[in-house]
């Protein structure tokens, strides 16, 4: 039996796993879906005061108090980041780490620095669309009604240090074919690197939503 951590990207919660979360379990794994501080149904609990730092505490407490080792830690594109932090913490109880049309961690960056945009100091920062994601049609009135401000100080506070991650045991990279420079860069580069297992899935960037019985696949052969 695994045990799963799944993180959520940007102003997602644990709700965008609730299709990948059953078919893990019905295989007789652990699944922890996991919701952010500020987001989804800890919206309530957003201000400035959260960060990113915040975020990785909030998988690190997960791990320590849930007492789980050899983790299949998951993160999709802004818990790309969140993932580096974590591995800086808790390297020791991770088995691998799946990064899905992730951001990678780079020291003393802050997602601002590798995904520009323009933010305010204080407050939220809203979400992109649906349908800008490439969402499936049929579900993009859902997510769009799903998805929750982002505390803008998770994309503004810099990641303190980012290669604990690459002593992970197995490290995974799932593309998809959603337009990102970035992300067609860090899937070529992991493609051509042997330490790392890369899969590409044809689909908008919310996979998890997409295309589940197809990234739950790839999740049970990380296993």
């Amino acid at each position: 039996m695994a045990t799963f951590v799944l993180v959520p990207g940007a102003w997602h919660g644990a709700w965008c796993y609730k299709r990948v979360t059953p078919l893990l379990r019905q295989a007789g794994h652990e699944v922890y879906p996991l919701t952010l501080t500020g987001l989804a149904d800890r919206s309530h609990l957003c201000d400035d005061s959260v960060n990113l730092s915040t975020h990785i505490d909030d998988v690190v407490n997960l791990l320590q108090w849930e007492e789980l080792s050899d983790v299949i830690l998951v993160g999709h594109s802004y818990a790309g980041v969140v993932l580096g932090g974590v591995a800086e913490k808790a390297a020791d109880r991770l088995g691998a780490l799946v990064f899905l049309d992730a951001f990678m961690p780079a020291a003393g960056q802050s997602m601002i620095d590798i995904s520009p945009r323009e933010v305010p100091d204080t407050g939220t920062l809203p979400p992109y669309t649906a349908a800008g994601m490439k969402v499936n049609e049929a579900d993009q009135a859902w997510v769009d009604a799903m998805v929750t401000p982002q505390p803008v100080h998770t994309y503004t506070e810099p990641l303190d240090a980012a290669d604990a991650y690459l002593t992970v045991a197995r490290k995974v990279y799932v593309r998809t074919t959603f337009p990102s420079a970035g992300w067609q860069a860090a899937y070529e580069q992991y493609s051509a690197d042997p330490a790392w297992e890369t899969h590409l899935v044809d689909c908008g960037h919310d996979l998890m939503i997409d295309k589940p019985a197809e990234l739950a696949q790839i999740l049970l052969g990380v296993a």
